[in-house]
């Protein structure tokens, strides 16, 4: 995993901090409300929700790395697509939105910076739980309690648990689902790894909760994009973890011929030893 800068890592941390509190505030309010909802040409929905999150997270970034390309969710599927090389963000600014739709409270903000191809910084925010999630400068990640309305200016003024994977016990792993979209090939793909438990979780929550060793693993057959997976592989990544396709191969970024489509991918908290 690349390693930013100490410098760099305060500045890009602490002055995304503002925006995305604000993003989260916003998506708060809007949360239980008879909000409008928009099918995209994907069919996939969509809110003023999104759109209005991800221009609060744009203007943040212009900010504190105005010469950065910005692939965001909402922009890419309006055709608005820069041109990447070495180093972008991968940004959705309302990830979960089936979930917030329905009221649930399983929906993030998510932002991750690609530098060649892998993840080298994450944060990811759970308004509705009041949960940050974060690389740290050094090479870790960590979580802290974080209301939206929290009056803190930088994460220095903020107490964080170090985040660990924990150890998989073979033949009884906890695995996290997508609620959106059940599989009967990740089913089948559970029973064959051992998957005692498996929960569903919206979002990228999942990669979270198995930084934070809640959980073991958890298996995506269905389509996601870049924008879905970059924050949380770096967290994950950081936490102990690891998030790799389904020939073992790290999850990497910047397919742009692909229009940053992903393949299918396991992400482990750390994989069990085979049997």
């Amino acid at each position: 995993m690349p390693r930013i800068s100490q410098q760099d890592y305060r500045r890009l941390a602490d002055g995304l901090l503002a925006c995305v509190l604000s993003a989260g505030s916003l998506q708060m309010r809007y949360l239980g409300s008879d909000i409008a909802v928009i099918a995209k040409p994907d069919a996939s929905p969509v809110t003023a929700a999104d759109h209005e999150s991800e221009s609060v997270l744009l203007a943040g970034l212009a900010a504190v790395a105005p010469n950065v390309p910005v692939v965001a969710e909402e922009r890419a599927a309006a055709g608005f697509v820069p041109k990447v090389a070495g180093t972008f963000f991968a940004v959705d600014p309302l990830d979960g939105t089936k979930d917030f739709i329905a009221g649930r409270p399983d929906f993030t903000i998510n932002i991750g910076l690609i530098s060649d191809g892998v993840p080298a910084f994450g944060i990811i925010y759970a308004p509705a739980h009041s949960a940050m999630y974060l690389t740290t400068a050094e090479g870790e990640s960590a979580y802290c309690y974080l209301p939206t309305n929290a009056l803190v200016s930088s994460f220095s003024e903020c107490r964080f648990e170090r985040l660990r994977t924990r150890a998989p016990e073979p033949g009884a792993l906890r695995a996290l689902t997508s609620r959106s979209r059940p599989s009967e090939i990740s089913d089948a793909f559970l029973q064959r790894a051992g998957v005692s438990d498996a929960q569903p979780t919206g979002s990228s929550l999942k990669f979270c909760l198995i930084a934070q060793g809640r959980a073991d693993l958890y298996a995506r057959f269905g389509p996601t994009n870049e924008w879905d997976t970059a924050a949380g592989q770096a967290i994950l990544a950081a936490a102990g973890g690891a998030v790799v396709t389904m020939d073992g191969q790290p999850l990497s970024y910047g397919k742009t011929d692909a229009r940053f489509l992903n393949p299918e991918f396991i992400a482990w908290g750390r994989q069990p030893p085979q049997p």
